[in-house]
């Protein structure tokens, strides 16, 4: 398949148009894996109708279909216009968790594994115009070891089948993302990067565009006033903006790169994109952003809200950002996929920090991974030999994740990797390949972590020296020595970072996730675990630490709001490490945050 000029962000300029086919699509489980064989793909012969975009599990009143794994089928109509013929028409899926295959009109036009990343296909050829076309997806939700997230699928004794993930958040699926229908010109913009660097007051912002087919360049950039302040042509040169106005952390700014492409004086397509100047880069233990240190301050975080499970839910994304803003945080990593397209445009508006994470979770052998991560016990994930699989939808994923996610000034680090096992050799050529390619596509070579589970410890991880910067995900006090033995929690917690400031390694380390389950309003005195003051009082011990620690620079609690898991009896409706609730409320804890975050000034810590 050519390089689709859909794949960009998808925006209504004087060239381009987009119709958002969101809405109630016809949807359809397939547990007798029955639907191709019956032609569904030409009709699913249904009328249960479901929101786009979705999870579909929360919507259901019985356990099977919440509970449903296999193949499961959505249907819906488009018209598409007579005047755009001669053009691409593409549809653009911004994710479908966690494979798909897509028809249209009867006909199969593309398959796509993994469900965070968006994906395109050209209709052009397909498609009926000036009339009405038939979308069927074929969607599936199985877990296996050889794709991301990684987990397993069993078959239960009555026939049906169970996701069993290696990872503690719920497996939420559907049409997760919007879904638009994309027409553009033949030949058009398909790819766009930018490099920053600063020149005294100046900006000299790099950039290079690739397009679809023969045309003239021109890249002209306008500030937030609307006013033009750099124009350039040719498909790659150098945008020199005077008197830069940077996108600083909490305090953003935006300029708007429009592209043309001109065939003589004929407009032959536009396209745009809002992008902060900014500049990243690491020095001793510092994190700099625009040559000035800065202090990490928020949160892991999910997709996950009430009814919508995993979707992209605008509503939830407006409160998330109205919560950290309140609370004092700058940051988030978004554990541990790649988010809609939408939060980073929020982020880059907003100005919060963001690590982003691919989807490579589950990197352990354990259906209890938060339990099996503090035993010592080294599964042997890295030393099968169906790697091969996992390693290549991997590498599709960075590609993916870098592809779309570059030019955001918000993206301030790739993880690479949550909580995989690393105690053995067999993990470094893996580790190597993935991190090398993360360095060789990003334009502007950020830093590159991965978050390491507490069996990665100083003297045992094989794979920390890949990294640019530690993520530490710590549960000293609650999975390790809980309750009454915080205090032995709080001395294993400063041996081992006193083990890792031994190594002289001159990297800074975020913590990126600790914390405690908390049920709202169980409250005890004195504290016990689950109440909120236990809460607290993890989190108290914790920062203790950290501030004893000059090359700690960030603190990302775990997590921002309580969030959906697979049920069992160490979790009661879920994960509650939540600062907030589920329903975005604010737990004691939120409030002790807003203290302490608002005190700490952006380059705590600086030397």
């Amino acid at each position: 398949m050519k390089n689709s000029a859909a794949m960009l962000y998808p925006r209504s300029t004087q060239t381009r148009q987009k119709v958002s086919l969101d809405g109630m699509w016809k949807f359809r489980f397939d547990p007798e894996n029955k639907g191709k064989t019956n032609r569904w793909y030409e009709g699913i012969g249904s009328n249960e109708l479901m929101p786009v975009p979705a999870s579909f599990q929360d919507f259901f009143t019985d356990k099977d279909s919440r509970e449903y794994v296999g193949d499961f089928w959505y249907e819906t109509e488009f018209y598409v216009p007579a005047e755009w013929s001669g053009k691409d028409v593409d549809i653009r899926f911004g994710g479908v968790a966690h494979r798909a295959v897509v028809y249209v009109n009867g006909q199969e036009i593309t398959r796509h594994e993994g469900g965070f990343l968006p994906f395109c296909v050209s209709v052009t050829e397909v498609v009926n115009y000036d009339c009405v076309n038939r979308l069927v997806v074929m969607v599936n939700n199985e877990l296996s070891e050889q794709s991301l997230p990684v987990g397993t699928t069993i078959t239960l004794e009555n026939g049906k089948r169970m996701a069993k993930p290696y990872f503690d958040f719920f497996n939420y699926a559907g049409i997760l993302r919007p879904v638009n229908l994309v027409a553009v010109s033949n030949s058009a913009v398909s790819d766009f990067s930018v490099i920053h660097q600063l020149s005294g007051d100046d900006a000299l912002v790099e950039y290079n565009v690739e397009t679809t087919g023969d045309a003239n360049v021109r890249v002209t950039v306008f500030n937030e006033e609307g006013k033009e302040v750099a124009e350039a042509e040719g498909a790659s040169g150098v945008l020199k903006i005077p008197e830069v106005r940077l996108w600083k952390v909490r305090n953003a700014y935006l300029y708007r790169f429009v592209i043309r492409l001109y065939n003589g004086d004929a407009l032959l397509d536009e396209w745009y994109d809002d992008i902060g100047i900014r500049t990243v880069a690491i020095r001793g233990t510092d994190f700099l952003i625009n040559g000035e240190p800065v202090y990490f301050k928020g949160f892991g975080k999910h997709e996950d809200s009430e009814i919508a499970g995993r979707a992209y839910n605008p509503s939830v994304v407006k409160r998330d950002f109205e919560l950290m803003k309140w609370i004092g945080a700058n940051s988030f990593r978004t554990a541990h996929y790649p988010y809609s397209e939408e939060i980073y445009q929020m982020a880059d508006r907003e100005g919060f920090m963001v690590i982003d994470e691919v989807a490579a979770v589950g990197m352990m052998i354990s259906q209890l991974n938060f339990v099996a991560a503090n035993t010592g016990r080294n599964t042997g994930f890295f030393g099968q030999e169906k790697l091969a699989d996992l390693l290549e939808h991997h590498l599709a994923d960075v590609r993916a994740l870098i592809n779309r996610d570059k030019n955001h000034a918000c993206v301030v680090a790739w993880s690479l990797f949550n909580e995989p096992e690393t105690d053995s050799d067999n993990a470094i050529p893996y580790f190597k390949e993935v991190f090398d390619l993360a360095l060789a596509l990003d334009p502007q070579k950020r830093p590159r972590t991965f978050a390491l589970m507490v069996k990665s410890r100083p003297e045992n991880c094989k794979c920390h020296p890949f990294c640019d910067f530690i993520c530490l995900n710590r549960y000293y006090g609650w999975y390790v020595m809980g309750g009454y033995e915080i205090s032995d929690a709080e001395m294993r917690m400063r041996q081992e970072m006193d083990a890792w400031k031994a190594k002289e390694l001159n990297k800074p380390f975020i913590f990126t996730e600790y914390g405690a389950d908390t049920q709202e309003s169980v409250n005890k005195l004195p504290s016990a675990m689950w109440s909120e003051e236990y809460q607290i009082e993890i989190l108290e011990m914790s920062h203790g630490v950290f501030d004893d620690y000059d090359f700690v620079k960030g603190e990302q609690v775990w997590n921002f709001a309580d969030f959906a898991t697979t049920e069992g009896y160490l979790r009661v409706n879920g994960n509650k490490k939540g600062i907030f609730t589920r329903n975005r409320q604010p737990k004691a804890a939120a409030h002790y945050f807003k203290k302490r975050w608002e005190s700490l000034p952006l380059d705590y810590k600086s030397k």
